[in-house]
């Protein structure tokens, strides 16, 4: 049997924000796409990127993922070009594929920023890589994306790490009271239904609550912004911490890969002010973005692609 030809480049590919506040609304537009929103919860969303500056920090981020994943493929000698693609935003998918064609790659690794499954995270992202192919013409590279990694060993120690930092902050008594609420973005139960969301968020939050020697956790789900006839993944964060039986709780977003604005304002700000009324002390943990073992978890899966 013939081997599989390698990849000879990466593109990290990515939800995507606005970087300044000008470009908010036409952020917000790229995403809806046309879809109907009412109005007064498009200019909610506004809102909270003005509390947040105006901007959300998740293309910066993403590229500092990127940059350390090239300084750990260079000490695995496994050292290939790696480029960033935003869905929503500027460096754009599409623009990013074509300078990757244009500097001669022919097999790209498709490293889509999300680590659990669904139409909404995955598929929509590989439809974004196939419209830019087809904008290429023949001149497009292939490409191949890697097996699902939320169980992967590196990744399950990398978000225990950063649980770990959240726990440090509290007392030692307070610490072994605490409930550990593993959130991820809710989507509408049809998409849900049709992948292996909610299997693999709660696999990779079963994992890290092992890791962290913890027998009791919850999942919760964060973000929701369909229509109230339309049924979303529950429970909802804010009625998970209102109906909590502990004065203690230690949120951790494992459903996202770096801080933005659903982490930054659905939970620094909105979630914090509902454990606040509910008596209940919040301890959120950081996302994985660049802790050296999801780095090293990357740079691995990358590895064995190149190689």
């Amino acid at each position: 049997m013939a081997a599989k030809a390698k990849c000879d480049s990466v593109l990290m590919i990515g939800f995507g924000g606005p970087t300044r506040a000008d470009e908010v609304r036409p952020f917000l537009d790229n995403v809806l796409r046309g879809r109907p929103i009412p109005r007064e919860r498009y200019e909610d969303v506004v809102h909270h990127y003005e509390l947040l500056g105006g901007r959300s920090p998740y293309n910066e981020l993403t590229l500092r993922q990127a940059e350390a994943l090239r300084a750990e493929l260079v000490k695995k000698n496994a050292s290939v070009p790696v480029a960033v693609g935003m869905r929503n935003w500027e460096p754009y998918v599409g623009d990013a594929t074509r300078m990757l064609a244009e500097s001669g790659a022919r097999r790209v690794l498709g490293f889509i920023m999300a680590a659990h499954r669904s139409e909404a995270s995955f598929e929509r992202y590989q439809g974004t890589v196939n419209e830019a192919r087809a904008a290429l013409g023949e001149a497009a590279p292939e490409f191949v994306y890697p097996e699902t990694w939320h169980e992967h060993p590196l990744f399950i120690a990398a978000a225990a790490a950063r649980t770990r930092e959240a726990l440090a902050r509290l007392d030692f008594p307070e610490q072994s009271r605490a409930r550990l609420i593993f959130t991820a973005h809710s989507i509408p139960v049809a998409i849900a239904n049709a992948g292996p969301y909610v299997e693999q968020l709660t696999q990779s939050a079963r994992m890290v609550a092992a890791e962290l020697g913890i027998d009791t956790w919850q999942l919760a789900y964060q973000s929701r912004s369909g229509g109230p006839r339309e049924p979303w993944l529950e429970p909802d964060i804010n009625e998970t911490i209102r109906n909590l039986d502990a004065k203690t709780a230690v949120v951790v977003p494992i459903g996202f890969l770096c801080d933005h604005v659903e982490v930054l304002y659905d939970l620094d700000i909105e979630a914090a002010a509902v454990a606040r009324e509910a008596g209940v002390r919040m301890e959120r943990a950081p996302t994985v973005g660049d802790h050296p073992l999801f780095v090293a978890m990357m740079a691995s899966i990358v590895a064995a692609h190149v190689r």
